[in-house]
């Protein structure tokens, strides 16, 4: 069979089961998930960087910098939106008491 058909095969079906399993995920905790995911494009980047010393064609290397780049945009972005939710739970200092007021 050819390999093509197969590779096609599969990238329906990874999408199909992504998006069953990513629509069942409650909004509450699809930023949490998808922002410690995102931090996994690290291994597309790094492989896109290995791949590039093998790579021998312009196309080839056309990809593989726009794999790289994406997949930078992308780790960095998880670790921005992941940065700033773990700011909406830090507690937040009370401002100082004026003179002659009691602190509780």
């Amino acid at each position: 069979m050819n390999t093509l058909v197969i590779d096609i095969a599969v990238l329906v079906l990874a999408g199909f089961v992504g998006y069953t399993v990513i629509s069942k995920v409650p909004n509450t905790l699809h930023t949490p998930l998808m922002s410690g995911t995102n931090a996994i494009h690290g291994i597309v980047v790094l492989g896109g960087l290995l791949l590039m010393a093998e790579s021998s064609g312009f196309l080839e290397k056309l990809l593989l910098v726009i794999a790289v780049a994406f997949g930078t945009i992308n780790v960095v972005g998880g670790f921005l939106v992941t940065d700033r939710m773990l700011g909406m739970f830090k507690t937040k200092d009370r401002p100082a008491a004026k003179d002659g007021e009691s602190k509780p």
